[in-house]
This record gives C-alpha cells, structure tokens and sequence, in this order.
C-alpha cells in the first residue's frame, strides 16, 4: 500500500509514489500514529493536492485558493514539514515574485511512502487510515469530475483515460503486479529539465481490491467493456 506527494500530495492510500525527479529512493513505510494523523487531516491532503498539481506556493497563495486564512494554512504548512511531507524552497523559477522578501515558498516533497498492510495495523492506525482513505478517495472523484467538467476543446480534452476491469491473482501475484506499476510510473519520471515542451502534470491514482469469496469465475474473467467503442476515449481494461 502507498501514496505519494509526488503524484498529488499525500493524497490517499493504497496508492504508488514514484521518486519523482529525485528517483532512486527507497520505500517509506508510514507506520508512526502521529505522522498518519498529520496527514489525515483533510485541509492537509488539500493543501499537499494544490502543491503538487500547481508547484509550490505560499501560505497566502493555499489560503485564497482552498478558502482559508493565511494563519491555518501556515500552521498545516508547518506540520507537513514537521513530517516531512513539505518543505520551504526558493521556487525559482515558478512564477514573479517567488522567493522575494520574506515570503516563504513551499513545495511538496516526492518520495515513495507506503502505508502498512491492514494486517499490520493497530485498531487505532486502523481508524485513521480509515478516516485518510474516505477524505482522500472522495477528493480524487471530486477534482476528476470537476477537471472533465473544466475541460476545454483542445487535444488535453480528451486526456482522462480510465480502466475498470477483473484479473484472477494469487496475492504473491497481486504484490509483484503492484510492483510492476510503480515501476512502469518510475520509468516514465523525469527531472524536470528533461521534460519536453508541452508536457502537463498528469495526476495517476491506482486502486485495487479482492472481490468478495465465492464471486463467479466468468464474471472475474470476462466481465469487462471496452469504452473506447463508445467513443467517448475511456478504456476498460483486465484489471483489479
């Protein structure tokens, strides 16, 4: 289980967290109580979602944007960086005025944290992750509807590729496919002096679950749909 600041802030569970441009990291695991509930708070996973989908800001710059005051988004500021989960940069380069005076820019920082597997977890862990995974799961649907609804007539209009589908995994199969994952995102990371002309953050989010014991082998087998057939660019893929 994983996530990342990299790919849109800590912003859920279960999730991959490439390197980013700083790859060859190692696995994190978030395992401490008090480091989960720092980021479990929902105006957190906000903040740490802004920060990575526009670059780093100010406190000023979160509080007009996520509509709070300058003084809550420096204390969440200050705690993501008590963790970790941020930290102050000179911006250079992201926009006028950054890094001037005594403004304080922030950035979100990469790496690739994991969370530990259920059967790991404490019953306390157990209630915060809980309370990360509904926060976080709902802020993913909300700002992937609202980015289509915002979409304009242009070719990134067409750039919300989705898959749903069933695969039939052993859980040692289950591990290696997420494996492959991360690494299929790590191979596509790139600094971002590297990243060509025309090149947009592309928010990525995987999720998979066991289907309830007894479930019909044909329904995990065959039961998918190909959306590209109604042209509408969403595609059905053999999946988790």
């Amino acid at each position: 289980m994983a996530q990342t600041p990299d790919a849109a802030g800590p912003t859920g569970p279960g999730r991959a967290s490439p390197a980013s441009e700083e790859t060859g990291r190692a696995p994190v695991e978030l395992s401490d109580l008090a480091t989960l509930k720092a980021l479990a708070q929902p105006r957190r996973q906000r903040m740490l979602q802004h920060l990575t989908v526009h670059g780093p800001a100010t406190s000023a710059t979160l509080a007009r944007a996520l509509g709070l005051n300058t003084g809550a988004t420096s204390y969440h500021l200050r705690e993501l960086a008590r963790y970790g989960f941020v930290e102050e940069t000179g911006a250079q380069g992201q926009g006028q005025g950054q890094g001037r005076g005594r403004e304080r820019w922030w950035r979100a920082v990469p790496g690739d944290r994991r969370f530990p597997p259920r059967s790991r977890q404490s019953p306390e862990i157990r209630l915060v992750m809980d309370e990360l995974n509904h926060h976080a799961y709902a802020a993913d649907l909300e700002l992937f509807e609202q980015l289509q609804l915002d979409a304009a007539d242009e070719p990134w209009a067409d750039a919300f590729p989705y898959s749903r589908g069933t695969i039939r995994l052993t859980l040692p199969e289950l591990r290696a496919f997420f494996e492959e994952y991360i690494g299929l995102l790590n191979r596509y990371k790139r600094p971002a002096a590297d990243t060509p002309a025309g090149a947009r953050t592309v928010l990525t989010r995987f999720l998979a679950f066991p289907a309830q014991t007894g479930a019909a082998d044909s329904q995990a087998v065959d039961d998918h749909d190909v959306a590209d057939q109604d042209e509408d660019n969403r595609r059905e893929a053999e999946t988790p």
